[in-house]
This record gives C-alpha cells, sequence and structure tokens, in this order.
C-alpha cells in the first residue's frame, strides 16, 4: 500500500503517551504577554507555539492540552488575543499562544504590528522547536493560512498541522479536507510531514499532542 503524503499522525507508544500526560499533569501557569522582542522571557527551555486563523479554537486547544479550562482566554470576537501569551509547563517547557491571524478585528496599523512582532519572533527565537498551526477541519487551509505557512518556510521553523474542531466533520467530508490539507502542506518545505486530528470538545488527539511536545528536544 502506498504511504499518504502528510499522514495522520499514528498513536504513540505507551511510554510516549505517559511522559506526555506527567509532562502537563504538572502545574502549568500564564506567565506574561509579550508586545516587543525586549519583552520575551528567557530562551532557557524548549519552546512549542500555536497559531492559527481567528476562531480557529487555539485557546480551547491550548486550555484542553493543559486540563485547565480558563488558562488560555477564549473568544467569539476575532482578534481578542493581541500579544504573543507565554505559558509556563512545569520547569521545561513555554508554550506561546501567537495572536490570532485573518480577519482580525483592529485597525490596520495593529494588525501591521503584530505581524512584525510575529516575523521577529519566529526567525529569532532559538529555543523555539516546533509551530503548530491550527486549521479548522471543516474549512480547510485557506489563503491567510498559507501566507503565515509561508512565513514559517521563511523562517526555517519547523511546523504541524493541527486539525481542530474534527468531531464537527462526517468521515467522507473530513477524507475531502485532508486531501485539501496535504495538498497545500506539500507547497511547504517547513512543514512536519504528519497531520494531528484533534477535538477538543471530546478530547480526541489530545494525548497524542501532549506526547509529541514532550517527545521534542
Amino acid at each position: 500500500m502506498t504511504r499518504l503524503p502528510f499522514p495522520l499522525a499514528e498513536t504513540p507508544d505507551a511510554l510516549t503517551t505517559e511522559r506526555g500526560r506527567k509532562l502537563f499533569a504538572g502545574t502549568t501557569d500564564f506567565l506574561k504577554g509579550v508586545v516587543a522582542m525586549d519583552g520575551m522571557p528567557p530562551a532557557d527551555r524548549i519552546e512549542v507555539c500555536f497559531a492559527g486563523r481567528s476562531n480557529v479554537g487555539k485557546s480551547t486547544l491550548i486550555n484542553a492540552l493543559t486540563g485547565r479550562k480558563a488558562l488560555a482566554r477564549a473568544s467569539n470576537t476575532p482578534g481578542r488575543t493581541q500579544e504573543i501569551n507565554f505559558f509556563t509547563v512545569a520547569d521545561s517547557h513555554y508554550l506561546v499562544d501567537l495572536p490570532g491571524y485573518g480577519f482580525a478585528n483592529a485597525p490596520l496599523p495593529v494588525v501591521e504590528k503584530w505581524q512584525r512582532l510575529l516575523k521577529r519572533y519566529l526567525s529569532g527565537r532559538q529555543s523555539l522547536r516546533r509551530a503548530f498551526v491550527l486549521i479548522d477541519a471543516r474549512h480547510g487551509v485557506k489563503k491567510v493560512d498559507d501566507e503565515i505557512l509561508t512565513l514559517l518556510d521563511k523562517s526555517a521553523v519547523t511546523f504541524q498541522c493541527v486539525l481542530t474542531k474534527a468531531d464537527k466533520v462526517k468521515d467522507k467530508d473530513l477524507n475531502k479536507v485532508l486531501d485539501q490539507v496535504r495538498g497545500a502542506l506539500s507547497k511547504h518545505p517547513a512543514a512536519y510531514p504528519e497531520i494531528v486530528l484533534t477535538s477538543s470538545e471530546k478530547g480526541d488527539g489530545i494525548a497524542d499532542l501532549r506526547a509529541i511536545i514532550a517527545g521534542l528536544v
């Protein structure tokens, strides 16, 4: 059987899954919101960031990963997150919530400021091990997503696609979306060759994503 490009991530083995569980069973706290590079915390631990267009479910996914219902603020208002938000996981990791992009409910100069900060962060953060780019499983990759994927290519940051809200899609429709996502990812050299399928509401894929993060060195 021919292996599909960008297959769904396989369920990790028991040891790796337990490592992920233990990492996120520890203390997770909001550290700070950053609006300029000089406000960044020391790059002294493993760091992963989460990017996604507005209302893709980024804050909800971070809450599900950490088991904290209100750690990351979720909002129905696009563009509410206007800072790069850092969270500490145990004493070994940062989770970083990037500002939502696309259709941001903010003036153009503010959006441009976010974009400049995002570019500087992605290209200048040596402790950043992987970016997780969240894509709504109901819609697939849109033009605005391609822009962030291209930025990650240029910044030489490995990114992995995480499909959110998978429980909202029927299997036949999901297969069509996966085909579209795989086609889009094939154009980006920085794309990690596995897709993670998640549902924050049902908990699907959360243990797998924890294990992936725990396995980064």
